[in-house]
C-alpha cells in the first residue's frame, strides 16, 4: 500500500497536480490523506477541493476550511490571510462549503495513523514547531504514528527518553525516509504542497509505504508563475503572490 500524504494545498492547483503526478512515478497510489488547508491563500479553492475529491482523499479540516465557511472568525488571521479567507468564502459554492464543514478535525486511518492539521492538543490552530508541542501532541496520540500539517515545514517529532523534555524534534530533508517502529510514537509533517515556508519553493509531500514501513519526504517543482498570474487576476494580496517564489 502506497499512501500520498499531503497538507496545506492552499488552493494551488498547479502544485497539487505536480504532486499527484510525481507521487505516481514510484508506483500506484492507493490512498490520499489530506491534512487540512486545501483552501485559502490561493486562487483555485473549488478546483483543488474537487481534484482531491476525485482522488478519494480522506480529509481533516484546518483553520482555513473553518474560516471559509464562517465556522470560525477571521479576526485572528493576519491582514493578508483575512483578505484571502474572505475572498475564498465568496467563491465557494454551497455544496463545497458543506463538504468543508463536514470534515472532521481528527481522524484515524489504516488503524495506526492519527491525522490532524495542527496538533491533537489544539487541532486547527497549534503549530507543531517545538519538542514541547511534539511531546504534548504525542501524549494525546493513541496510535503509534501520526501526521500533521499547518507549519508548512517538513518535520518529525518522536518520543525519546534521552531527549530534552522527552521528545526529539527536527526538520526532515528531501528524500529522507523514516522507518516506522510501532514501539516509538512519532508524528510527521509532510510540509506544504501549495505554500512552502522552509526556503524551498518546491511543493512538498510524503509517501507512506506499508511494505517497507517507511515514510519518505519528496519535493517537486511546479509552475509557480501560472499560480501567481491567477492570484494577480484575482487581486489577492501581493505578499501571498510573492512568497510562492521564495518558499517563505
Amino acid at each position: 500500500m502506497r499512501v500520498l500524504v499531503l497538507s496545506d494545498v492552499h488552493a494551488n492547483l498547479s502544485a497539487l497536480e505536480a504532486v499527484l503526478r510525481d507521487a505516481r512515478t514510484g508506483g500506484a497510489i492507493d490512498a490520499v490523506w489530506s491534512l487540512g488547508d486545501c483552501v485559502g491563500y490561493g486562487p483555485q479553492p473549488g478546483d483543488c477541493l474537487s481534484r482531491l475529491g476525485d482522488e478519494g482523499a480522506a480529509f481533516v479540516a484546518g483553520n482555513h476550511e473553518r474560516a471559509a465557511t464562517g465556522a470560525i472568525s477571521v479576526d485572528d488571521f493576519n491582514a493578508d490571510a483575512r483578505t484571502a479567507a474572505l475572498w475564498t468564502a465568496g467563491r465557494l459554492e454551497t455544496d463545497e462549503k458543506a463538504l468543508l464543514d463536514a470534515m472532521p478535525e481528527t481522524r484515524v486511518e489504516a488503524e495506526h495513523f492519527s491525522l490532524v492539521h495542527g496538533t491533537l492538543r489544539w487541532p486547527i490552530w497549534e503549530y507543531l514547531y517545538s519538542a514541547e508541542a511534539g511531546f504534548a501532541h504525542l501524549a494525546l496520540q493513541e496510535t503509534p504514528f501520526g501526521f500533521c500539517g499547518h507549519t508548512h515545514v517538513p518535520a518529525i517529532a518522536s518520543l525519546d527518553v534521552d531527549a530534552p523534555g522527552g521528545c526529539d524534534f527536527r526538520r526532515l530533508a528531501e528524500g529522507e525516509s523514516v522507518l516506522l517502529d510501532p514501539g516509538t510514537k512519532v508524528v510527521i509533517n509532510p510540509g506544504s504542497v501549495g505554500q512552502p515556508r522552509d526556503g524551498d519553493p518546491r511543493a512538498s509531500f510524503a509517501i507512506y509505504d506499508s511494505e517497507t514501513q517507511s515514510v519518505t519526504l519528496h519535493r517537486v517543482e511546479y509552475d509557480i508563475g501560472s499560480t501567481q498570474r491567477l492570484m494577480e487576476e484575482a487581486d489577492l494580496p501581493r505578499w501571498l503572490i510573492e512568497r510562492l517564489s521564495e518558499g517563505s
